[in-house]
């Protein structure tokens, strides 16, 4: 029963990415751990084959209506990649199984990656039930004015949040696409999730050499993925994203007091 629960996440995933533009990734870690039984560390690592798979498919929207800006992705991605790459293939593997251990108090890596991602998720949360202020408008037209040295900056800080707890980054890279390179907000969302879907896939690779890659079960849990992010892309067309948003923000908040609930009384 939990196994079949588990994949509906899956396709609720793909459909929040297609619905809002993002804010489903969130939701793959804690449904492959608390759910599937996968281990905290593995499953940042499928979470990372996933949501990258479904940005990739997602981003196609985007781009049969122009709404992608590949010089600013290219930008903003090269420091991403590098980071995401070098963090799953080094930093991870590097951080010991044990971090602390006082008497009987043992802070485990799988307890780490878990707090640290509930705190990401807090971060995503408040990012979502913000009201979007200092929008850029819609004209799709004017040519980005990059600040170079910020996108290098803020394309580092997501590659290494990418690389730790398997999650897209959406939050962090829409406002620095909007606020660092002036793009227009459905443009922005577009080639967000062009950059998601590179790095998530890049980073991923990262994790081959290391981790137990069950590929029949990690090839079936996307195909759910990729199916509810076409449902979704398909439904926004009906329904106001914004209110999802805002909503979808609290019920992330939910889910992270309940993880670090979860993993401080297990310590």
């Amino acid at each position: 029963m939990s196994d079949v629960f588990g994949y509906l996440v899956a396709i609720i995933i793909g459909f929040t990415l297609g619905l809002i533009g993002g804010g489903g990734s969130i939701l793959t870690v804690p449904a492959l751990v608390y759910i599937l039984g996968v281990s905290p560390v593995l499953a940042t690592a499928y979470s990372l084959f996933v949501v990258g798979m479904s940005a990739l498919v997602g981003s196609f929207t985007y781009m049969r209506k122009g709404l992608l800006h590949y010089r600013t992705a290219l930008v903003f991605a090269i420091p991403s990649f590098i980071a995401v790459y070098l963090t799953r293939k080094f930093i991870i593997p590097s951080i010991p199984d044990v971090i602390i251990e006082m008497g009987d108090l043992f802070i485990t890596k799988d307890h780490a990656v878990m707090v640290f991602f509930a705190i990401i998720m807090l971060l995503a949360s408040s990012s979502m039930i913000r009201k979007n202020s200092g929008r850029a408008g819609d004209d799709i037209g004017h040519e980005p004015k990059f600040n170079y040295p910020l996108i290098f900056i803020e394309g580092t800080l997501v590659g290494v949040v990418t690389g730790l707890v398997g999650a897209g980054g959406g939050f962090l890279i829409i406002p620095a696409l909007v606020l660092l390179a002036k793009l227009p907000m459905k443009m922005a969302v577009g080639t967000s999730l062009l950059i998601i879907a590179a790095k998530s896939l890049i980073g991923f690779l990262g994790d081959i050499d290391h981790q137990p890659i069950d590929w029949s079960f990690l090839l079936f849990f996307t195909a759910l993925a990729v199916s509810g992010i076409m449902l979704g892309s398909y439904v926004n067309r009906y329904i106001s994203a914004a209110r999802l948003k805002v909503g979808f923000g609290w019920f992330v908040i939910i889910m992270a007091i309940g993880i670090l609930i979860k993993e401080i009384f297990t310590l």
